[in-house]
């Protein structure tokens, strides 16, 4: 068989050569070759679509990036019973001020001076407050911070008991 076809070919090369493909052979691989040479387009439509894929996942990861630099650490996320105590000192000190500045009132010189004490007190806490967001001992500055906001409110307190001792010995010489 092999032979056969061998014999076939060579006696039928002239014919093969000379003959060629024909035209609409031609035809057919010219006009699959312009398909294939003509470029995919992209619509405006798919453009768009995939710049607004790419903003909302720049926008999602800078925005997770940003929230997780920007959670501030809290005196409670270290130690809950220091949380309990900074919310009480916190509280007590805003009464005692709010007490303090009713009975200034009689002695403002005094107030002022009470108030540049504390606001040298209350500076301190704000700097530790930051030293907790960057300190690797975290429960160090925590407790450093509620002895801060004891000191606030023991001098509030002895400066109240001033200024009524103060108020008191005033009445008592007007009354002589």
């Amino acid at each position: 068989m092999k032979n056969k076809l061998e014999g076939f070919v060579k006696d039928h090369k002239k014919e093969f050569e000379a003959k060629g493909p024909s035209d609409l052979l031609w035809g057919k691989i010219a006009a699959e070759l312009d398909k294939k040479q003509q470029k995919k387009t992209i619509s405006m439509y798919q453009w768009m679509s995939i710049a607004a894929m790419l903003i909302l996942t720049v926008g999602i990861y800078f925005g997770y990036q940003y929230k997780k630099t920007s959670a501030e650490i809290m005196v409670a996320d270290i130690n809950p019973k220091l949380g309990k105590t900074e919310v009480k000192f916190t509280s007590l000190i805003e009464e005692k001020r709010d007490s303090l500045q009713v009975l200034s009132q009689t002695n403002p010189e005094l107030y002022k001076k009470f108030m540049s004490d504390l606001a040298k007190l209350d500076q301190d806490y704000q700097e530790l407050k930051q030293q907790l967001q960057t300190s690797p001992n975290k429960a160090l500055v925590g407790k450093a911070m509620m002895k801060n906001l004891e000191i606030q409110f023991q001098m509030i307190s002895q400066q109240l008991n001033i200024i009524n001792q103060v108020n008191q010995y005033k009445k008592e010489e007007n009354s002589i």
